[in-house]
Formats: structure tokens, C-alpha cells, sequence
């Protein structure tokens, strides 16, 4: 059975990466894999500095399958499975469904609206004990509420 949902302190520090495995989000894939420069973000830098350092950088199914229909051409589609084909892929199981719906019904009853792919995410971080590198918002809303880590 995956680890249970429990409220986070909202004192609690952030993940140090250099510590902990990251869950890399499409949001953060998207921008470091652009054609032009990748922006100078944050999230791509630090994701830069832990593949340079060898650190544990896992994905999902979900995350390849959003990166692969956000960007055109056969070019394209191959430098994404080529790059991310040496990462370690997390897959769901059925209890880990199970607790992402649980986690999105409590991020609901707060106010927070987490999308079911999203609530996978952040369920598959807390069962494996990963910092998620986001660039999305809604994770760091529904952080406040549920045992999610987030990279910075």
C-alpha cells in the first residue's frame, strides 16, 4: 500500500535537491527542451545541475506523453525519447490511483483545483519520497495541504 496523505507544515523547508531524487513536471521538460535557448528559470537551471551532477531524476508515462504531444515533427518526437529514454519511469499502480483521487478530494474540500493528471503526479512523489520540479502553481497550492515536497 502507497504512503498515506498527511497535511505538510507549512514551515517545513523545501527539498534540497542534492539530498533527495526529483520528479521533473512536463512544465519544467518544456521549457529546457526548447529548440532556442532554455530560459533562464530556476527550475530548468537547478534540473540542469542535477543532471551535471549525476543526481536521480525520475518521470511518469504521463510526463513523456505530454512532452511528446507538445512538440511536432519526427525530429522532434526522437530527441524526446532519446533524452529522457535513460530516465527511470515511475508507473502508477492501482493503489497509487487510488491515493491520487483521495489527494484530490482534499485538495478540493481547501479550495485547490488539482487535475487528475496532476494529482497522479503529486501522488506518485509522495508513495516514492520525491521533490517534485515544477513550474506550476497549483502544485505549491496543493503542497499546503498534502505531504507533496517541492524541488525549490
Amino acid at each position: 500500500m502507497g504512503r498515506q496523505l498527511r497535511p505538510q507544515d507549512r514551515t517545513q523547508p523545501q527539498a534540497d535537491p542534492a539530498q533527495v531524487s526529483l520528479f521533473v513536471d512536463t512544465s519544467v521538460w518544456s521549457l529546457a527542451l526548447r529548440r532556442d535557448a532554455p530560459p533562464d528559470h530556476a527550475a530548468v537551471a537547478l534540473l540542469r545541475k542535477t543532471l551535471l551532477d549525476g543526481g536521480n531524476i525520475l518521470i511518469t508515462g504521463v510526463v513523456l506523453q505530454e512532452l511528446l504531444q507538445g512538440f511536432h515533427g519526427p525530429k522532434d518526437r526522437t530527441r524526446i525519447i532519446e533524452r529522457l529514454q535513460v530516465l527511470p519511469l515511475l508507473n502508477p499502480t492501482r493503489e497509487t490511483h487510488i491515493q491520487a483521487a483521495a489527494l484530490r478530494n482534499i485538495c478540493r474540500r481547501h479550495g485547490v483545483q488539482l487535475g487528475t493528471i496532476d494529482a497522479l503526479i503529486a501522488q506518485l512523489c509522495i508513495e516514492h519520497d520525491l521533490a517534485l520540479l515544477t513550474t506550476d502553481n497549483d502544485f505549491a497550492h496543493a503542497a499546503r495541504f498534502v505531504a507533496l515536497r517541492l524541488a525549490i
